[in-house]
């Protein structure tokens, strides 16, 4: 397996942990009568099984197990690849970080957060389809 796709399923498989124990709060703040702050979690919940475990995953899959891009580049640009997880998990923290701030107090200028973060998994996931569109072909 290429180092590339270890990295993506490693942290998909943290991103998945994370997004267990982010589920497990929100669930708790309903039996414990945790601080209604804990509500602010559930879009972080969202993107970390979605983008952090399930997209990341399938990131590291692709790359690693489709067809050949050419005999030269079987994967297509490894530097495109790096910049496509660099680029997902910075969108990724971000978020993170951002949606509960924004969701406790609405009128912060931490919106610029949440903004920066889909401006990098926009960029991510264009990346990612640069690289593997040459892939996607019959044999």
């Amino acid at each position: 397996m290429p180092t590339l796709s270890r990295w993506f399923v490693k942290t998909a498989l943290v991103y998945f942990v994370a997004a267990l124990l982010t589920g497990v709060a929100l669930m708790l703040r309903l039996v414990l009568e945790l601080p209604p702050e804990v509500a602010a979690l559930q879009p972080v919940y969202f993107h970390l099984l979605m983008v952090g475990w399930v997209s990341q995953l399938i990131f590291g899959v692709v790359f690693w197990m489709f067809p050949k891009y050419t005999p030269d580049k079987p994967r297509g640009s490894e530097r495109l690849g790096w910049a496509t997880f660099w680029l997902l998990n910075a969108g990724l923290v971000l978020r993170a970080v951002g949606e509960p701030v924004v969701a406790l107090r609405p009128g912060s200028s931490a919106g610029w957060i949440v903004a920066a973060s889909a401006i990098l998994q926009m960029l991510a996931g264009w990346a990612f389809v640069a690289n593997t569109w040459g892939r996607v072909k019959e044999r």
